[in-house]
């Protein structure tokens, strides 16, 4: 054992520092991003797509359904109602399969078109949207916002500071209770809001969401997708090659760099140049202020504002479009995406499935939910007739949104006396808790515990009656 071991003897590993003058411009989590404004077709589709994504939120809580807040999550009645459908913790199965669905529809286009919904349809993209249009009306386009943040205050630059935060801070409001107003009355809201009448957690969660919509849209912008959103972590496990999202295409734009818009593209393609002119306009777009030319990168939320910069500066090089465009892997290295492939089509599947079986609960969803609850004071008592009695509470949930009247029946104990009311009447989506005591000979007993069942009907509507029968234990001895 005397014998060594070779070694071979590795030199040390020289670190190469970045060179700070060749990335002057390059992105920090510190810098500040002057997003420049561009025009195109994904833009226009997306502010369109944007508007009425905002348009249905605001407007959902103010309709009106059977004279009642159609769309109300009230969480201190523990029940959601959206329009006829009312959900009780009891059916949280419910809610829980929705979020799942929404949680694979997502998994499905995000495999399919990549981070579409953080560039189109996420509130932080576009809420952080309508915060640069104002800075854009008030502050003037890019160039003139650098110059006026370099500029030392003064009266010019006041007025121009305090009216877009105050746009800003009144979009926030708004933003606030309208959100809030998913929760509680927001016609009631609105009113007590503005005359200071309004209750504590309401009125703590409107400044809360204020607060968070203002310095979320406002200051953190880029720092929610790069830093915070969760979303932007996991999202590769989803892409593969057949994935589109927005590229620039090396092959093509390199070698890139500036030439005269006279030269022809004909001579450029001779001159071995790339299409590239190197103007920077798509990382001055970017919201995110990343340089796409750098391949894909985790801060990209396709939001397309580079394709529509590149593609009008192709315009007007007379230039083919589509150097930056939404493209997979695969059709960069010259192949063809395939759009049918096993991965989407299981999450097409899933995704059915899933929606089926959602659909089957909600059509097979009883609006009527029964509890027993025995008298824990005592198993049973002797009444002055020599017959044996149980106390029971019955819990009476109508899950609907209409009043209804319900029949109780006693099934399976034989002989027995039923004391307290057998019809009652409950308003929509409220409990009624009914006292009731049952009264047996005990010579009709046989065991000491006997099971029967509570039977609930109602009786408003014949054709369209539900009951609900609940296992509860008659005890003697």
């Amino acid at each position: 054992m005397s014998e060594r071991i070779p070694i071979k003897e590795i030199p040390a590993v020289k670190v190469h520092q970045p060179d700070a003058s060749k990335h002057e411009n390059a992105y920090t989590p510190r810098s500040r991003i002057y997003v420049r404004a561009v025009e195109g077709t994904l833009e226009t589709f997306r502010r369109f797509f944007g508007l009425i994504f905002l348009g249905v939120f605001a407007l959902i809580p103010w309709i009106q359904y059977n004279s009642n807040q159609a769309v109300l999550l009230d969480i201190d009645a523990q029940r959601f109602n959206i329009f006829g459908l009312t959900l009780w913790p009891q059916d949280l199965t419910l809610l829980a399969w929705i979020l799942i669905i929404s949680a694979f529809a997502l998994f499905f286009v995000t495999t399919f078109a990549g981070r579409v919904w953080c560039g189109f349809m996420c509130p932080q993209t576009t809420w952080t949207f309508i915060y640069i249009w104002f800075e854009e009306q008030i502050e003037g386009a890019r160039n003139k916002r650098i110059k006026l943040d370099q500029r030392k205050m003064d009266f010019d630059k006041f007025w121009r500071k305090s009216l877009k935060h105050f746009a800003w801070v009144t979009v926030a409001l708004l933003t606030s209770l309208t959100f809030v107003g998913y929760f509680t009355p927001i016609d009631k809201l609105f009113i007590d809001f503005f005359t200071f009448n309004v209750g504590f957690w309401a009125g703590f969660s409107v400044i809360f969401f204020t607060v968070c919509t203002y310095g979320n849209a406002g200051w953190m912008r880029e720092i929610m997708c790069t830093h915070i959103c969760p979303y932007a972590r996991f999202q590769s496990a989803m892409f593969d090659k057949d994935t589109f999202t927005v590229a620039y295409n090396p092959t093509r734009g390199e070698k890139r760099g500036p030439r005269s818009r006279k030269t022809s593209y004909e001579e450029i393609k001779q001159k071995g140049i790339g299409d590239c002119i190197d103007c920077n306009l798509c990382v001055q777009v970017c919201p995110t202020g990343i340089d796409i030319r750098n391949g894909l990168q985790y801060e990209c939320i396709n939001c397309g504002a580079c394709v529509d910069a590149c593609n009008g500066v192709m315009e007007k090089m007379n230039y083919p479009k589509g150097l930056i465009s939404f493209t997979s892997e695969h059709e960069l290295a010259g192949g063809k995406t395939k759009i049918v492939r096993p991965k989407l089509i299981g999450y097409a599947l899933v995704l059915t499935v899933m929606i089926s079986l959602l659909v089957v609960e909600m059509m097979t969803r009883i609006p009527l939910d029964v509890d027993v609850i025995r008298d824990r004071n005592a198993l049973y008592r002797e009444t002055n007739e020599g017959l044996i009695e149980n106390v029971y509470t019955l819990k009476v949930l109508n899950k609907s949104q209409n009043q209804q009247t319900y029949q109780i029946e006693v099934v399976g104990l034989e002989g027995n006396k039923y004391i307290g009311l057998d019809k009652v009447t409950v308003a929509g989506g409220e409990v009624l808790n009914l006292p009731i005591s049952i009264a047996i000979d005990p010579y009709a007993l046989n065991e000491t515990v006997t099971e029967f069942k509570f039977k609930v009907s109602s009786i408003d509507n014949i054709e369209e009656s539900v009951q609900v029968s609940e296992t509860s234990k008659f005890i003697y001895r």
